[in-house]
């Protein structure tokens, strides 16, 4: 298998997993799209490994075959042949990716096994963080971003990461995952409000890294809604019609915004 077809099936893995991802991907330049459907492929194999079973153990065997599978690629060993972490590997080597965004990724996607609740509000950051600003920061990372602004996409992820679990919360709760520290109204609106104040106010010093931010493109939309309804977290009706969505990314791309 070569390297231009592991990313077609990257790309067919977000294309079914992660349609809206799909669609963001879709509208950057074509030479950043192998990049981008590498890590958020990747992304999409790891949420997916602590839902596959009610077995917590399986769960756990899931995300440390994964752990293996990213040391392994820095430790200069024998990649395995997957259709993931094979074009992966190459992606890593090839942008010098940081080892401890993929490892602090993967670690803290075992809360997602269980179902006991956050402890605290500095837990829940650190979740978000981990995952989400993880996630963005690799995204942007791979697609030539420089270093130095490395928090500012962590920054940016959590916003965006707050925005995906708001859209989740009724399914979360119907399997009796609870991920909010408080659900009060009005501890909701001002969690939005951080998280909208992150993304509008995050600086980049150059435009590199526009055709990654752009795959949050929806979330500025939700928590502007959930700040001023909390309520509507709960109604499962948070992100505009398929029509109005590519509408706002068409907008996005044609105004070079993000």
């Amino acid at each position: 298998m070569n390297f231009s077809e592991d990313i077609g099936n990257c790309a067919n893995l977000v294309r079914r997993g992660d349609y809206d991802r799909f669609l963001a991907i879709m509208s950057a330049p074509i030479k950043k799209r192998g990049a981008l459907f590498i890590i958020f492929a990747f992304n999409l194999e790891v949420v997916r490994a602590p839902w596959v079973t009610k077995e917590p153990m399986i769960s756990e065997m899931r995300l440390q075959w994964w752990l293996d599978s990213i040391n392994e690629i820095y430790e200069g060993n024998i990649v395995k042949k997957h259709e993931v972490i094979s074009p992966l590997a190459k992606l890593i080597k090839d942008q010098d990716l940081p080892k401890d965004l993929f490892i602090n990724l993967i670690n803290a996607r075992r809360w997602d096994i269980y179902k006991k609740p956050h402890e605290h509000a500095f837990a829940f950051d650190d979740y978000i963080m981990a995952t989400s600003g993880n996630l963005m920061a690799l995204a942007c990372l791979a697609i030539g971003m420089p270093i130095s602004d490395l928090n500012s996409a962590k920054e940016y992820g959590y916003g965006d990461g707050v925005a995906r679990l708001f859209v989740a919360i009724p399914i979360l709760e119907e399997n009796n995952r609870y991920p909010l520290v408080n659900g009060t109204e009005n501890a909701v609106s001002s969690l939005a409000k951080t998280a909208l104040n992150k993304m509008n106010n995050t600086k980049f010093s150059d435009n590199s890294a526009a055709c990654a931010l752009r795959l949050a493109w929806l979330s500025k939309g939700v928590l502007n809604k959930v700040n001023h309804n909390p309520k509507c977290v709960l109604n499962g009706d948070l992100y505009p019609s398929e029509f109005m969505k590519k509408l706002i990314l068409l907008s996005k791309v044609i105004l070079r915004t993000f």
